[in-house]
């Protein structure tokens, strides 16, 4: 049914997930759906567009549509959307990691072709590129049928002692991305807590055996899958190699800077950049 979708139709369904599951900062998605405000939004499509695009889907069965609501996969729906997260994500890898791109720019290029990518292309590029668990955001990729992905907590949610790995939503506002790059946060990255203030206080982090301190607000919007214990096999998740290379983003400011409690040089990006 997927070939039988165009590409307005699959980022809907992909906007209605990522809108109705787990966000930075959030315990919980929106139950009672996306609404098409909302959704138009996401998309850059007029509300009028959305609406129209809402419905076809829902006379297909792909979404539940309540008026002054919103509007939610169902279990069919909800597949495709993670066929379509899918195709994305193998893509992103591809171009991160055999034509140099960086992860943000990976994400913006890949909305260019992926539709029209046939399946089959697909499935040689997953083989290809190794069978890659995480796109380069340090997302993991859905396995072919699935219907849902794991939540993934943010960083501020863990407790000393708790590591962790990196994902970073494309979102997230430049300003903030050449800021963790700077601290090697970066997606993929390991890290681990070391040390969480009280009454919403910040959070120091060691990466690469530096320590890191990051404020509330900001810990909030970087994403996590708990790290394996190598030797034990224990943690919520899994973490395997990632493709074939890693491309980290960009940055003017370099990734030895460490950064002290009496360090008031180094400021972290304001509030209006740290964008959910």
């Amino acid at each position: 049914m997927d070939a039988a979708l165009n590409k307005s139709e699959r980022e809907t369904l992909k906007a209605i997930w990522r809108i109705t599951s787990l966000q930075p900062g959030e315990s919980t998605g929106d139950p009672s759906g996306a609404r098409t405000g909302d959704l138009a939004s996401s998309l850059n499509v007029t509300p009028g567009a959305m609406t129209a695009t809402v419905k076809k889907l829902a006379d297909r069965g792909l979404v539940l549509h309540t008026p002054y609501h919103g509007v939610a996969l169902t279990d069919v729906g909800r597949r495709l959307a993670m066929g379509v997260l899918r195709r994305h994500r193998i893509v992103e890898r591809f171009l991160a990691d055999y034509l140099g791109y960086t992860w943000s720019e990976a994400d913006r290029l890949a909305l260019s072709f992926e539709h029209s990518l046939p399946k089959e292309v697909e499935d040689r590029l997953f083989v290809a590129l190794d069978r890659p668990a995480t796109c380069p955001h340090g997302f993991p990729i859905p396995t072919s049928g699935s219907d849902d992905l794991p939540s993934m907590p943010a960083l501020y949610d863990l407790a000393p002692g708790d590591r962790a790995v990196v994902a970073l939503p494309g979102s997230i506002d430049a300003e903030v991305v050449t800021f963790l790059d700077g601290l090697g946060v970066r997606p993929s990255v390991e890290v681990k807590i070391v040390d969480k203030q009280p009454f919403g206080g910040p959070l120091v982090v060691s990466v690469d055996g530096q320590e890191r301190m990051l404020g509330e607000k900001l810990a909030r919007v970087i994403l996590v899958s708990r790290a394996v214990d190598q030797q034990s096999g224990s943690g919520s998740g899994s973490h395997r190699s990632t493709g074939a290379k890693q491309t980290s983003q960009p940055s003017n400011t370099s990734s030895a800077v460490d950064i002290q409690t009496s360090e008031t040089d180094r400021k972290e990006p304001s509030a209006d950049a740290i964008r959910r």
